[in-house]
């Protein structure tokens, strides 16, 4: 069968692909800890369970509106008013299978051919390859320890040329858990002024902030507003990766509607017993368990990076948010694909080489796992390094 280059063009995803072996490894008995998911280790809140067993035994079972249920996006309205500012209208709001969908239906509707995507490095796989996807060309911005993988302005001035269509924001970032200031953003604001670059802004680890306040980047001016996308979801913040709920808001009217009407065209609405759900983790109900999930992922990072950190050759920023550690390899390797498949094999930890996240010499480390796990993985990781 001959198969279209657009999907020749991609890659899998290596954070799956390194989940699903470990998995399989497991299965056949061996005693593998992965680090490499990116899913909250806790349950869904007890409120979000009812709520959808309530949709069931309710027979909220059929077809909704393919952008969502009226109610979810006022939720998700007031969700994006009350804590980061913003006040969006029903037609600049929809709902999406999980923000990777999100990501998916923006690209599709905004990048074609010639488009240049900006995109700092690391970042999260899938940035690149739906750009790749769409026809675009993903234009990387490198950073490092010393910026605190952050980008600049000056380094976003460099980048632009007259085919730049989008820039991707990610904060807090997956894979570094950066997190970009108020004052930070203004200064990439500056720059875009004047320009019709769009903002895509995933903004899918906001509630895990462990220093300093979350700022969204469409709250920054009028015309940051009016240029960016927010996409989000409910994934990270209330351990709800597997129920697929994500939402997209832009000043952009047209946009929204066409996401709209290629939603109607490949998947339509998303669950609805999810939709139902969702709303009780929009509307605060599980304030509550958020911050004891935020709480207990805190002290998880406190404890890796100091352990981490204590192992000659190996070194990692505190990150600021999300729930993930880049651990520095650049003393003992550059070759992260190489360190991390020997790491599997020799001493049956998982976790992600940096060469998937565009940024070799490193790899992603996930603390979203008990203490436990967390410190026998890092002391086997400490004894594969003496031996590299």
């Amino acid at each position: 069968m001959q198969l279209t280059d657009r999907v020749n063009v991609l890659s899998e995803s290596i954070t799956i692909a390194v989940t699903a072996l470990a998995q399989e490894l497991r299965a056949q008995g061996k005693d593998v800890l992965s680090f490499s998911a990116g899913e909250p280790d806790f349950g869904t809140p007890r409120v979000i369970k009812d709520a959808a067993i309530q949709a069931i035994e309710t027979d909220k079972t059929r077809y909704t509106a393919v952008d969502g249920i009226p109610e979810l996006k006022r939720a998700v309205i007031e969700k994006l008013k009350r804590d980061n500012g913003l006040h969006y209208e029903m037609n600049q709001v929809i709902v999406n299978n999980g923000a990777k969908h999100s990501l998916f239906n923006l690209f599709s509707a905004t990048i074609q051919e010639g488009d240049e995507v900006i995109i700092p490095a690391p970042y999260w796989v899938t940035y690149p390859e739906l750009v790749k996807y769409c026809g675009g060309t993903p234009v990387e911005i490198m950073t490092d320890d010393a910026s605190g993988f952050k980008i600049t302005p000056q380094q976003l001035q460099a980048a632009i040329t007259p085919n730049t269509k989008m820039l991707i924001l990610t904060t807090p970032s997956n894979p570094t858990g950066a997190v970009y200031s108020k004052a930070e953003l203004e200064g990439l604001a500056e720059v875009l002024k004047g320009t019709d670059i769009i903002v895509a802004s995933d903004e899918m680890y906001e509630k895990l902030i462990y220093k300093g306040e979350f700022t969204s980047a469409a709250a920054i001016s009028d015309d940051m507003f009016q240029r960016t996308v927010t996409i989000n979801g409910l994934s990270k913040s209330v351990a709800m990766t597997g129920w697929r709920f994500g939402y997209m808001a832009s000043a952009d009217t047209e946009m929204i509607k066409a996401t709209k009407k290629l939603q109607s065209q490949s998947t339509s609405n998303i669950n609805s017993i999810t939709q139902y759900a969702a709303l009780k983790g929009l509307d605060g109900s599980a304030d509550e368990e958020i911050e004891m999930m935020r709480q207990a992922f805190m002290a998880r990072r406190d404890e890796a990076v100091e352990r981490f950190n204590a192992v000659d050759g190996l070194s990692v920023l505190s990150p600021d948010g999300a729930f993930y550690l880049f651990v520095n390899i650049k003393a003992v390797t550059d070759d992260s694909l190489t360190f991390c498949k020997r790491l599997l094999e020799e001493k049956e930890v998982a976790v992600v080489p940096g060469l998937g996240f565009g940024m070799d010499g490193y790899f992603r480390f996930s603390f979203a796992t008990d203490i436990e796990n967390i410190r026998e993985g890092i002391a086997r990781i400490a004894d594969f390094v003496k031996t590299y």
